[in-house]
């Protein structure tokens, strides 16, 4: 029996997210800069995305760039936007094709442009498509995220469009830029690195952890697998006792 065949179809996590680490380290062992492993990393997202989409996953979403980023090297940041811009353009009518609908999430309006116009328009390319949700995180922070959330509902107090005593999490968790797409059960980390780099703080609260010691270029179907596998072999308590679970 094949990996894929072990994972039970039953018990799958309806949304889950990759923070796609080691692309520079990859290049750096090849003796290659680190747009290198960028650009090999585009087939790690491609099987992923296909293999999350074949099993029913209904919400991938993948850590593309984080607003610390922006602070690389100017060469890095411009020859990453460039390959952002010409995968997007390349990849659109596959997702089409494989009815997977492409959303965003981050302070997308700092991105260059020509960023901006292809996200757009690959967006309403795929917006009716119902397969699976791919979502981007670009220009992308947890801290941003709950930042602008409490910006906005400050002025909605302000015009007294809700009271204060009125906010809950239900509330906040409306005003986040993943408003309407569920909180992740599994988070998968590559590279071995032991954290969660500012990235989905508030959304990450219950989320099972998968970290594993592979650099993202190197990143197939087989190793989603293997990390949904011990997501499925995992008691989720939720702050609850085992007892009460299995009651």
């Amino acid at each position: 029996m094949n990996l894929k065949e072990k994972v039970d179809l039953g018990n799958l996590p309806k949304h889950i997210a990759v923070i796609m680490d080691g692309n520079g380290r990859w290049a750096k062992r090849r003796g290659g800069l680190r747009i290198f492993g960028h650009q090999n990393a585009v087939k790690a997202v491609r099987d992923t995305v296909e293999a999350a989409a074949e099993l029913g996953v209904e919400y991938l979403t993948l850590y593309a760039f984080s607003t610390e980023n922006w602070s690389r090297p100017v060469e890095e940041v411009s020859a990453l936007m460039t390959l952002l811009v010409s995968t997007i353009r390349k990849e659109t009518a596959t997702l089409n094709k494989n009815n997977i609908r492409l959303q965003t999430v981050g302070n997308t309006d700092s991105l260059p442009k020509a960023c901006q116009r292809e996200l757009m328009e690959a967006i309403e390319i795929t917006k009716d498509n119902s397969r699976m949700t791919l979502v981007l995180a670009l220009s992308y922070s947890g801290r941003w995220d709950i930042t602008q959330a409490m910006q906005r509902l400050a002025s909605e107090v302000g015009h007294g469009s809700i009271k204060a005593d009125e906010i809950n999490e239900a509330v906040v968790a409306n005003y986040l830029s993943t408003a309407g797409i569920p909180d992740p059960e599994l988070l998968i980390r590559t590279s071995g690195e032991q954290r969660i780099s500012n990235f989905l703080l508030w959304q990450l609260a219950y989320t099972e952890l998968y970290i594993t010691e592979l650099l993202w270029p190197d990143f197939r179907r087989e190793h989603l697998y293997e990390a949904i596998l011990a997501y499925q072999s995992r008691e989720r308590r939720f702050g609850k006792t085992s007892e009460q679970i299995t009651k």
